[in-house]
């Protein structure tokens, strides 16, 4: 969404969980380095605390938040937590959300505790955008749907009601209520 559109509601957490699937920001290709280990670019380092300072302003802060291993999800998740100061959560890395499809990053979803109201999951193209397809239910924000489904950018960042357990999410059991690409 761009930064002049007009901003839905702030996000209402009292009731149902929380589900916030995050795309890494803008990486590099530096010559050498395998897939895993590219780092954040310029841009990237540039960009990568706005979604943190997207999630204060709309006063939404994770219990929990999962992140792929690579270092440009490690990288964006750094900036995040930076912004989100000292009402972030410890990170926790798990290597199946490096190179996942949408099965097995929901499977990770799908282990979460109970306890835990707002989870936030950093992780890389495609399964963030497939995923996102996969649990958006039929009451979602239809405009945050089509702008997801039509172009994922970078630092794209959606936002889901769940209203069951995390172990029962499977699909179009999710109401997504927001896509932004927050920038700076």
């Amino acid at each position: 969404m761009p930064a002049d559109a007009a901003m839905p509601d702030r996000i209402d957490t009292s009731g149902d969980k929380t589900l916030i699937l995050l795309r890494h920001a803008k990486s590099d290709w530096p010559d050498g380095v395998n897939d895993h280990d590219r780092p954040l670019g310029g841009r990237g380092n540039r960009e990568a605390p706005a979604a943190g300072q997207w999630l204060v302003e709309q006063g939404v802060y994770p219990d929990m938040i999962l992140c792929s291993d690579a270092v440009r999800t490690r990288q964006t998740c750094t900036w995040v937590c930076s912004e989100l100061g000292e009402k972030a959560p410890t990170p926790y890395l798990d290597s199946r959300l490096y190179d996942a499809d949408a099965t097995r990053a929901l499977a990770v979803i799908n282990e979460t505790e109970e306890r835990v109201r707002t989870l936030m999951v950093i992780g890389h193209m495609p399964w963030v955008q497939d995923l996102g397809m996969r649990i958006a239910s039929v009451d979602s924000d239809e405009e945050a749907v089509v702008s997801m489904a039509e172009r994922y950018p970078t630092l794209g960042l959606q936002v889901f009601r769940i209203p069951g357990a995390w172990a029962t999410l499977d699909g179009r059991d999710a109401r997504m209520t927001h896509f932004v690409v927050p920038r700076p």
